[in-house]
This record gives structure tokens, C-alpha cells and sequence, in this order.
């Protein structure tokens, strides 16, 4: 980059670079994290039952670390999602040590978009009253916090086609029409998941 411009120019040179690194290192900043940063669920690049995106452009790192079988450390800026209403966000190197770095969110999710209900670390409670950090703090260490069937987390209490039903109804994505099926599973999840009387 040095050479870029002539000799009596290359001030300007480092200075554009500096800036270019300054900006490109702290995208993963609180203020940086709004809800414009969250999609349509089925527009991010889909990993077994989840998603994935990264939101420093790094996606292929975050995928290898999705797809290892062995585990890994999620990448800075890697976005994780398996349901519309929540999302875990890798923030930087010590941004929360209990959490490994990561920010849960709550978010509102209709057709105008996306609305941050709320966001944290260990204090974050879904509407449906479960805390994000003590579901995925059982992963096993090599997990890096992330929830499987085989990962240490505690069973969900619901279907996988119940979860494939909300991930396909995203009210932020191009649906045509919630089919019959998706209907009944989307019915059953809220008869489920209704506090008791």
C-alpha cells in the first residue's frame, strides 16, 4: 500500500489504511450491533439445524468452526441463530469471560424488520422465560458455548419440526402463505409453550 501514490503522497496512504484497520476492527462494537444486523433467518447460510453469518464478512471462519467435529472457537463478528426471536453474537476477545464473548439477544421479529427486545450476556430471559447463558453454559468447553444434540445442553422442549416451522414462517422473509402444516406446528409449539394456569 506504500506505493500507492508518490513519495510526497504516501502520508496519505498510511493514514487511509490506518482508518480502513480501525474500522474494519471494531465492527463488533456494541454500538455497531443494531437491529439492522439481524435477517431474514433463511437468507444466512444454513448449518445442520441452525444458522450462521458473521457480521465482519468473515463467513467462511465462522463456518469452519460450525462445522468442525471436534469443536472451535467461534470467530469475532459470527452470528448464530436456529429460531427468528433469538440470536447469539460473538463480540471481541474479552467482551465477557463467563460467556466466552458471546451477547445473547431477544429480538422482535414482523414484516417491518427486526426490533432488540433485549441483549446481554448472563441476565438475558426469552419471552418464554428460559435464561440464554444457563442453557448454553452446560456445552462442553469445546463447543465454545454453542448448543447441540451432542453438545452437554439440555434437551429443547420442542420439536425439530416445529423449529423448521418457525424458521420457514420469519415474518422478515419473503414468504407466500404459512402452509397447513407449518400452521399446526406453529398452533402446537404455542399450546406448548403456554405458562401454566
Amino acid at each position: 500500500m506504500a506505493h500507492c501514490l508518490p513519495p510526497d503522497h504516501q502520508g496519505i496512504c498510511i493514514v487511509l489504511c490506518g482508518v480502513a484497520l480501525l474500522l474494519s476492527a471494531g465492527l463488533v462494537n456494541a454500538t455497531d450491533i443494531d437491529a439492522s444486523s439481524f435477517r431474514c433467518i433463511t437468507k444466512m447460510t444454513p448449518v445442520r439445524q441452525f444458522y450462521v453469518d458473521n457480521l465482519q464478512g468473515n463467513l467462511d471462519a465462522t463456518l469452519a468452526a460450525a462445522n468442525s467435529t471436534t469443536g472451535a472457537v467461534y470467530p469475532t463478528g459470527s452470528v448464530i441463530q436456529l429460531i427468528p426471536g433469538e440470536a447469539m453474537v460473538k463480540r471481541d476477545r474479552s467482551f465477557n469471560a463467563a460467556t466466552h464473548d458471546w451477547e445473547f439477544f431477544e429480538l422482535d421479529v414482523s414484516k417491518d424488520g427486526t426490533k432488540i427486545r433485549k441483549r446481554g450476556t448472563t441476565d438475558v430471559v426469552n419471552r418464554f422465560g428460559g435464561n440464554c447463558f444457563d442453557c448454553h453454559v452446560p456445552a462442553a468447553a469445546q463447543w465454545d458455548l454453542v448448543c447441540e444434540t451432542d453438545h452437554g445442553c439440555a434437551p429443547l422442549p420442542v420439536t425439530r419440526a416445529m423449529i423448521r416451522a418457525l424458521q420457514r414462517t420469519d415474518p422478515r422473509c419473503d414468504n407466500p402463505t404459512t402452509s397447513p402444516e407449518d400452521a399446526e406446528l406453529l398452533k402446537q409449539l404455542e399450546q406448548l409453550l403456554k405458562p401454566p394456569r
